[in-house]
């Protein structure tokens, strides 16, 4: 029967884990390493956050030891109560019970506030702490890792992951010692009260454990599942959001609702059969509680019937057999609660052992100012093991020049720039500037005197003020309306609601492309740069903003070391070298009338934009 509920999820499990597997073999690692499988593991590392608060888990447990003894003391007092007071029909002194029972029930009640209070403020702080390294350690990870991830996935582990951790450790870590310490204090005053009647309570542990051991082993698997789909899931849509524009453009609508109900339809089935194989332990509890209340009451009935027992100590005993089977029915509960947040922590985990970027050498040096002159010398480099992605590429900017790199798609022109910037190390040969090779220069120094203007300008969340700062952060208010000047923004920026303390979206929305260009040239411009590198992005701009985004390009570039990746070929006629790639290998370099006069690819390609642009005319 098990085999037919489970056959409809096992069908398109085999599905979930082939695309997992295909999507892995493109996961970005620097060393094969395996994923870790260990529960323990994953939970001696989260205690390792807790103990950083061992005062208050002091505090919190003793309250939940007050708490439990406050909850056994009331039932055996209820059951005295019964054996002192009603059957000998004797009230003197009843009063002072009722007084007791008041007190150890306010009691109970002060002291499981008290510790839910502070246990909250533990996880809390915990899990600031847990976000807080996972973002900081997002920050160290390189570039490659970045590139062949999904951004929602990532963002799924930062929120959706950690706060399964912070459900857990709000809740669950005191129910889980509060239910341990139950058990046990139950179990010890029942074997005082009758060895007999705790002998039967104790026949249904084996079925507990059974079908708890049975229910358990599926759900772990499943909710780890359920984690994976939601994180596909999120990145999906994180991917769909921004690439609204394109969809639309494309008439795409259809193809990625059909592609968000795929996986939809995964995290509904993988979350459907979690819950479902999770929500058999409460009512497998409830039936054996239920079960176990109804034999002690025959059974109590019969030694009370006996004078074995009192009256008074069946009614213990009930209630003692229910406060024993409810904590193993809140520690099943739990568990799998436990379960799915351990199932989160271990995706977070995941991500902080992940390979930080490579520490600089032990004799890297921190250059305060350089010239800019940058040489390549029989660079080679691949993303891949099974071919080279640039060959022996050599060349030398001197400083103050502009080398512009051309050729079509795959060429090897941002990986240039990837291998300057250090985004990417080489494979071999050798890039040095000022004299120094790259490797022995410190990552900072080195994109300190860097500032980049790319294609898709990147804007964040604030305002236009401090987008621009965002270039070097001790700025002045005035050297930020200089930079704004410079590039041309000033006029555009002034027209705005705000001026310079006008909102922009995260997307730069609001403002046309060419205006993010400009704030993006002002950026550069306020970070004062020695080597600039430019991904051109003037193709679909106005012909009145291309004029100023050439003007503020050609200020910033004045006295810089410049390195252009070139779409249109008429911007870079002034470039002091020109290198055209393919394949990764350098074909043609030279200026622009040199290449023009070897009339070989760059002179084609250059021919060939100009009959286009004619046509277009």
């Amino acid at each position: 029967m098990l085999n037919k509920i489970k056959e409809p999820f096992q069908h398109r499990r085999i599905k979930i884990d082939s695309t997992t597997s295909k999507s892995n073999d493109n996961e970005y690692t620097t060393r094969k390493k395996p994923r870790v499988e260990n529960w323990w593991g994953t939970l001696k590392r989260i205690w390792k956050y807790l103990s950083e608060s061992k005062g208050l888990i002091t505090l919190v447990l003793f309250l939940v030891i007050l708490s439990s003894s406050m909850a056994l003391l009331g039932p055996f007092l209820v059951g005295w109560g019964i054996d002192a007071f009603i059957e000998t029909q004797n009230t003197s002194g009843i009063g002072y019970l009722l007084a007791g029972l008041a007190a150890v029930y306010v009691l109970h009640s002060l002291s499981v506030w008290q510790q839910a209070f502070w246990m909250i403020r533990i996880a809390q702080k915990t899990v600031y702490q847990m976000r807080t390294q996972l973002f900081r350690h997002l920050q160290k990870l390189p570039i490659p890792f970045f590139d062949k991830r999904q951004h929602g996935e990532l963002m799924s582990r930062v929120t959706n992951d950690m706060e399964n951790v912070s459900n857990v450790l709000n809740s669950s870590v005191i129910q889980i010692f509060t239910s341990v310490l139950t058990l046990i204090g139950t179990l010890t005053v029942m074997l005082w009260l009758s060895p007999l009647l705790t002998f039967i309570t104790l026949l249904i542990v084996p079925a507990m454990v059974f079908g708890m051991k049975w229910i358990t082993k599926r759900t772990g698997v499943l909710f780890k599942e359920q984690q994976k789909n939601l994180g596909r899931l999120n990145g999906h849509i994180q991917e769909t959001m921004s690439g609204q524009r394109i969809v639309k453009t494309f008439s795409q609508e259809d193809k990625v609702i059909g592609e968000f109900k795929e996986r939809n339809e995964r995290l509904k089935i993988s979350g459907f059969w979690a819950q479902t194989f999770s929500g058999f332990i409460p009512k497998l509890m409830n039936v054996l509680n239920n079960l176990s209340f109804a034999v002690i009451a025959g059974v109590g009935g019969i030694l009370a019937f006996n004078d074995v027992i009192t009256i008074g100590t069946i009614v213990i005993f009930a209630e003692y057999a229910r406060q024993f089977t409810r904590p193993l029915n809140d520690l099943a509960n739990q568990f799998n609660t436990l379960l799915s947040a351990v199932a989160g922590a271990e995706r977070v985990f995941d991500i902080m052992d992940e390979e930080e970027e490579m520490k600089d050498e032990g004799n890297a040096v921190e250059l305060e100012k350089i010239t800019g002159d940058v040489r390549f010398s029989d660079v080679s480099f691949s993303y891949e093991e099974d071919g080279d992605t640039v060959n022996n590429v050599s060349f030398h900017a001197s400083p103050g020049e502009t080398v512009a790199f051309v050729g079509p798609t795959g060429a090897g022109k941002t990986t240039m720039i990837n291998l300057l910037s250090r985004f990417y190390d080489a494979d071999s040969g050798s890039i040095l500037i000022d004299g120094h090779e790259i490797k022995t220069i410190k990552r900072e120094s080195l994109r300190k005197h860097m500032a980049f203007v790319l294609q898709d300008s990147f804007l964040f969340h604030g305002t236009i003020r401090e987008n621009i700062r965002y270039g070097r952060l001790d700025a002045t208010d005035e050297d930020v309306v200089e930079a704004a000047k410079l590039a041309n923004a000033h006029s555009f920026i002034m027209k705005s609601a705000d001026g310079y303390d006008t909102f922009i979206d995260a997307d730069g929305g609001g403002i046309s492309q060419g205006q993010k260009q400009l704030l993006s040239i002002a950026r550069a411009i306020l970070a004062n740069p020695t080597i600039l590198i430019l991904d051109e992005a003037t193709s679909s701009i106005d012909t009145v903003t291309e004029i100023r985004i050439q003007e503020a390009l050609q200020r910033l570039m004045k006295g810089r070391t410049s390195f252009v990746i070139a779409h249109r070929l008429n911007t870079i006629q002034k470039a002091d070298q020109i290198i055209i790639l393919k394949d990764g290998e350098i074909i043609e370099r030279g200026s622009h009338t040199s290449l023009l006069r070897q009339d070989g690819f760059y002179a084609e390609l250059y021919n060939s934009q100009l009959k286009k642009e004619a046509m277009l005319g």
